[in-house]
C-alpha cells in the first residue's frame, strides 16, 4: 500500500492507503471521494477524473499520452504541469507521499 494525500473540492485533506496496480481514479473511488465523477470509468474519454498533482512529484509520474493531453487541454480547469486524469495514472510503490487535489469540473 502507498500513502497518498488527497484534497477534495471542499478543501479537506485525507491520507489514503492506495493499492499498487490500480489506477489513481480507482483508488480515489475506493476511498469514497464522491467529488470525483469518473463518468467514463477510466476509458480516457472524458475529463471528470481530473486531478492536480503536486509539482514535486508530477515529473515522476508516467508520461501523459496524446489522448490524455488533448482532453486536459480542452478543460477549463487545466493547469500546465499539474493536471492529470487520475484514470491514466497507475499507482506504484514509487508514489508514496504523492499529493493530489481533485479538480473542479469545467
Amino acid at each position: 500500500m502507498v500513502k497518498i494525500s488527497v484534497t477534495d473540492l471542499s478543501g479537506a485533506t485525507k491520507e489514503i492507503e492506495a493499492e499498487s496496480g490500480l489506477s489513481l481514479m480507482e483508488n480515489l473511488r475506493n476511498n469514497d471521494f464522491d467529488d470525483l465523477a469518473a463518468v467514463c470509468g477510466g476509458c480516457c474519454s472524458c475529463c471528470t477524473c481530473h486531478v492536480y498533482v503536486d509539482e514535486a512529484k508530477f515529473a515522476a509520474l508516467p508520461e501523459i499520452t496524446e489522448d490524455e493531453q488533448y482532453l486536459l487541454e480542452d478543460s477549463e480547469t487545466f493547469k500546465e504541469g499539474t493536471s492529470r486524469l487520475s484514470c491514466q495514472v497507475e499507482v506504484d510503490d514509487s508514489m508514496g507521499g504523492l499529493k493530489v487535489t481533485i479538480a473542479p469540473e469545467g
